[in-house]
């Protein structure tokens, strides 16, 4: 994998792909809030030399800093459209976890026409009607919140709360621990990034998947009401759903051959 950046206004995006090679499928993996490339690595490593692959580290996560924080979801979207476009990748398959799961489904917004898959990992959806007022009252007011949390008991909870093996917590702690010492640029990409989730579910649109789409949830996931989302967007939609046993909320880290094969059948789908 060869890492790359992309300049935008508010900073250059870091990403890594592969060789990429014409008449290939391209798996896009975008990880979720404050988690930066390595989420996926299980998975880098599982499709690199089958498929064309990318994976970045989001908008002010990791090493895509410094960046302003005066972006939207939907810029996000069009950043990663842009970025796709100068890699010319073809067959686009997005596999999105937690928020990279909502850029996902901004993108579809956008592109539609251009995706040829799309995986859910442990997130939800970002049409209006499946939170509550107050669910977006309080997404737009995280911050303070993780500023004020002392920071050795918010990488325990942080890294405990999301996985429940060995490596996913291991990982999800190393990913934390990039932001020591700085816990306001923590709390900033942490706060940022939920004010503008609740401003694209206020947003009010369609965010329609493609057809071939999958939603995957760990029976042990306990991020807000990732699990009630999920049952609900499967009623609503008929969109297949994946529990996960002995999987939390970064599924892909603690079963991650059952989420490769699971992503194996969405590209064989094309």
């Amino acid at each position: 994998m060869v890492e790359k950046s992309y300049q935008t206004p508010c900073g250059a995006i870091h990403y890594w792909t592969n060789h990429f090679k014409s008449g290939r499928a391209t798996l896009v993996f975008l990880p979720g809030l404050t988690a930066d490339h390595r989420l996926f690595d299980k998975q880098v490593e599982a499709f690199k030399e089958k498929y064309n692959v990318l994976v970045w580290d989001a908008p002010g996560h990791a090493t895509s800093w410094p960046f302003r924080f005066e972006f939207s979801l939907m810029d996000k979207a069009r950043w990663l459209h842009e970025i796709l476009e100068i890699e010319n990748a073809t067959d686009v398959v997005i596999v999105g976890q937690s928020m990279g799961g909502y850029v996902g489904q901004a993108f579809t917004e956008q592109y539609l026409s251009e995706l040829q898959g799309f995986v859910s990992i442990d997130s939800a959806p970002l049409q209006r009607n499946y939170v509550t007022g107050m669910e977006l009252w309080l997404l737009k007011r995280m911050e303070p919140v993780y500023r004020h949390y002392p920071w050795k008991a918010l990488v325990n909870s942080g890294s405990k709360g999301v996985a429940v093996s060995t490596y996913g917590r291991e990982l999800m702690r190393e990913m934390m621990l990039v932001y020591e010492g700085n816990q306001d640029r923590y709390a900033k990409i942490s706060g940022h990034g939920f004010k503008i989730l609740a401003e694209a579910m206020e947003a009010d649109l369609s965010y329609k998947l493609p057809n071939n789409s999958l939603l995957i949830c760990g029976e042990n996931d306990k991020a807000g009401s990732c699990k009630r989302y999920n049952k609900a967007w499967h009623k609503q939609t008929g969109i297949p759903l994946e529990w996960i046993k002995d999987a939390g909320h970064n599924s892909n880290t603690d079963q991650p051959e059952i989420i490769n094969a699971l992503i194996e059948k969405i590209v064989s789908a094309i």
